[in-house]
Parts: C-alpha cells; structure tokens; sequence
C-alpha cells in the first residue's frame, strides 16, 4: 500500500478511529452547561455545594452524569486519583 503523502511512502493508512464519548454523554454535558448559564448547577454531592463558576467543572459534572446513566464516556484517568491518595498517605505520616 503506498501512501502519496508521506515521503517514504510505506506508511499505512491510519485506521477509522471510534467516537470517544457517545451522544448520550453529550447531551447531558450540553445540559450541565445550559444549567451552569442559568445558575442552577450546583456542585457537591446532590447539588448541595456552591454554585458552579467555572466551565471545566461543568462539563465534568456532566461527564460524571452521563457516566452514572450508562453512557459511553471512558474512565476517569489514574493520575489524578493515585496523586491524591499518595498526597494522603503523606499527611498520615506525618501526623
């Protein structure tokens, strides 16, 4: 299989690449979102927080949302969870 584009032209053809997040995922980002404009969105186990401010949030109550109904939306990644028990870990042993 020749390639016109790349130089060499032995590299393949990439692949169709797969929908990450499903519609149903961003629906309901859309919906947070609407919700953030209007200033319902509330953050915090079942809306008892704060008013949400910032947009990055909204969007991620969203995703957690869909992810709670079933959608299609890939898992949260590791870094941020191994970074916060470690961060735990540290403060027992301290104390």
């Amino acid at each position: 299989m020749q390639c016109t584009t790349h130089p060499g032209g032995n590299v393949p053809a990439k692949k169709g690449s797969r929908r990450k997040y499903g519609k149903a995922a961003s629906k309901s980002v859309k919906s947070a979102m609407r919700r953030k404009k209007s200033g319902t969105l509330k953050s915090g186990k079942g809306g008892k927080g704060g008013k949400v401010k910032s947009r990055a949030q909204a969007i991620a109550i969203g995703l957690s949302e869909a992810r709670k109904k079933g959608a299609k939306v890939p898992r949260k990644s590791a870094k941020k969870s191994s970074r916060k028990s470690a961060r735990k870990s540290t403060r027992k042993r301290s104390s």
